[in-house]
């Protein structure tokens, strides 16, 4: 039998309806107004509750959407909010399940990787709580159901030497989505501040800056930025709001965000 992750946050963090959630990854899509850019090797997208950052992670996905080819496979990068444990837990199963059904692991690629390389752990029991990725399974079974994920939790670990590790293994046709929110619990003036500084730094590649800032995606960020400054990709901020942007709620928000990297067409 396959070996299956099965959901952990549907019906909280997403509708638990697929006719319902289907419409509203929909909805999202369509709302996204984004720029025709191809060659997107990497993106941003945050992870929170879809009412507060489904509009914005749409910004991510419609980009992806709107690619002349799909990527041959994903690596899905997060932090791990529940669990704590040395270098990166990588998800060793044949898919992620969702209401819109089960999304494809590249289960011999993970097996490969962990094999190969010490920073990479075969360890499923930081994902099984997680929400960080699975939330990003429902936008790709809509966007890109046929491209395979490579599940990666970041735990305590280096970025740096992470990224350099990725500028090995990336292949031609692989897609990086980082997992991240912003900052956490300020109020809505003060999380466009505290968000905008982190953000500028993240678009000039500047890793000392984005130690500074709150994302809770900090690692895998900082783990792109190394894949993207050596191979020159170049980021596009699409979109940044708040939950209390979206909400109308500002007395304590979370900021959200969606980059795109490009790089060759």
């Amino acid at each position: 039998m396959a070996d299956i992750r099965p959901p952990a946050v549907a019906g909280m963090f997403y509708p638990s309806d697929p006719a319902k959630l289907r419409e509203d990854v929909g909805r999202y899509l369509a709302a996204a107004s984004v720029p025709a850019l191809q060659g997107v090797r990497a993106v941003v997208a945050p992870h929170a509750g879809f009412v507060y950052s489904g509009p914005v992670a749409a910004f991510a996905y419609q980009v992806l959407a709107l690619q002349k080819s799909a990527p041959e496979r994903i690596l899905l990068l997060g932090p791990s909010h529940r669990t704590w444990f040395p270098g990166v837990a990588v998800a060793d199963v044949d898919g992620f399940s969702c209401p819109l059904g089960t999304h494809p692991v590249d289960r011999e690629y993970v097996r490969r990787l962990t094999a190969e390389r010490d920073l990479f752990t075969a360890d499923n029991r930081p994902h099984g709580p997680e929400h960080c990725l699975e939330v990003h399974i429902p936008f790709l079974r809509v966007v890109l159901p046929d491209a395979p994920v490579v599940p990666m939790l970041f735990g305590q670990v280096d970025p740096v030497e992470v990224g350099r590790s990725l500028l090995t293994i990336l292949e031609d046709n692989d897609l990086v989505i980082v997992s991240s929110d912003l900052s956490h619990y300020h109020s809505n003036r003060a999380a466009h501040t505290t968000d905008r500084q982190f953000l500028d730094a993240l678009l000039a590649g500047d890793r000392a800056g984005v130690l500074k800032g709150e994302a809770c995606g900090q690692a895998p960020a900082l783990a792109m930025m190394v894949v993207a400054a050596a191979r020159g990709w170049r980021p596009q901020l699409l979109d940044y709001r708040t939950s209390g942007d979206i909400s109308g709620e500002t007395r304590q928000v979370v900021g959200y965000a969606a980059v795109a990297y490009t790089g060759e067409a």
